[in-house]
């Protein structure tokens, strides 16, 4: 059985705040459906842009066979930073799964369309909004 490590968020992510006990279920729920096993979850500081834990648990993909997120928009805002996890997590030839999009991460096709659903996510709130402009005739 695939032992993989938790990560959940102590801080809000896009626009988000999920209570850490709530993200640990949804993380445990997801690793039985997927027959995983569940190995405690590491916490990132509550410091805005910090991915330090984060770091550390990539650090330890020699022991395990991969990361189960809460979200996949728990990794790095920054795209570049991103990039950096996902070219350690396929170098490692490991799998990082988000429970709550019901995803994983383990090829370069899933980076594609994860990078895809980043740059949705990022857009919506730029698009127009109907139901808040009046229409005049």
């Amino acid at each position: 059985m695939k032992q993989v490590r938790g990560y959940i968020f102590s801080r809000e992510f896009m626009g988000e705040r999920v209570p850490q006990h709530v993200q640990n279920l949804v993380i445990r729920d997801f690793c039985q459906k997927n027959g995983l096993a569940y190995l405690l979850s590491a916490t990132e500081y509550a410091m805005q842009g910090c991915q330090l834990i984060l770091d550390q648990v990539l650090g330890d993909l020699d022991d395990i066979s991969g990361i189960a997120a809460y979200s996949l928009y728990q990794l790095p805002t920054d795209e570049l930073k991103r990039s950096v996890v996902y070219d350690r997590i396929l170098s490692q030839k490991k799998t990082i799964y988000f429970a709550v999009e019901g995803l994983r991460l383990e090829s370069a096709e899933d980076v594609e369309r994860i990078e895809t659903l980043w740059k949705v996510r990022t857009t919506l709130p730029n698009c127009y909004k109907a139901q808040e402009q009046e229409w005049k005739n």
